[in-house]
């Protein structure tokens, strides 16, 4: 869609597109502390007021709660990773109503053993780099998101792989937390990986409601 129709057709997601792409170059800029994290989470906190837009739909109103509380998290996250981690936890237990409410009729044998791939995988990855059973209690929530993404109705390639991204930087997020404490690749693929993940979420979400005839509204 031209630049000028995505800015007047879906003004939520541009501004949405303008803060989560810059946050990346300004998250260890000079920006003060609080604008830092208001500014981190306004990108997906944007995403939820473009699924909310799409009333009278409950489904719509569903993923924007998970927007929501992944905004929260967002900002949480940089007072104090527990609290932060509980509203992550929270929009994970959301998400995955939504997606078994949406599950696919007859997914194949493939796509059954990527869910349960990622329902064992991710907790245990987790746990093995951190040895933390706070980390990998999390990380059942976590792994349970992603494996019901992956095999609900939604588009796999939006929706489905948006949630393998989400889950791709919680996991990135706990090897910096070990063996790759010291390096300075984290800081490359978290942001970038968890943003991407959460729009593609959304817009895959909202895009095959709209195709469902739910609503009409842009």
């Amino acid at each position: 869609m031209p630049h000028r129709a995505l800015a007047e057709r879906r003004p939520w997601l541009l501004a949405s597109l303008l803060f989560g792409v810059s946050f990346w170059f300004v998250s260890n800029g000079e920006l003060p502390g609080m604008y830092q994290i208001a500014w981190k989470g306004a990108g997906v906190a944007l995403l939820a007021a473009y699924a909310w837009a799409h009333h009278p739909s409950r489904q719509a109103h569903w993923i924007a709660w998970v927007m929501a509380l992944g905004a929260l998290g967002d900002m949480v996250l940089e007072l104090s990773f527990t609290a932060g981690a509980l509203a992550f936890f929270a929009g994970h237990l959301v998400a995955i109503g939504l997606y078994l409410k949406n599950r696919r009729a007859h997914p194949s044998i493939s796509q059954k053993a990527l869910g349960v791939a990622a329902l064992i995988g991710i907790p245990l990855i987790s746990w093995l780099l951190t040895r933390s059973p706070q980390v990998a209690l999390y990380a059942l929530g976590l792994g349970g998101m992603a494996a019901s993404a992956w095999l609900s109705s939604f588009p796999r390639y939006r929706v489905g792989l948006g949630a393998m991204m989400f889950a791709a930087s919680d996991l990135v997020i706990f090897a910096r937390m070990g063996p790759l404490a010291d390096s300075a690749l984290p800081h490359l693929l978290i942001w970038p990986l968890y943003y991407f993940g959460q729009f593609l979420i959304c817009v895959g979400v909202i895009g095959a409601l709209k195709a469902r005839g739910e609503f009409s509204a842009e």
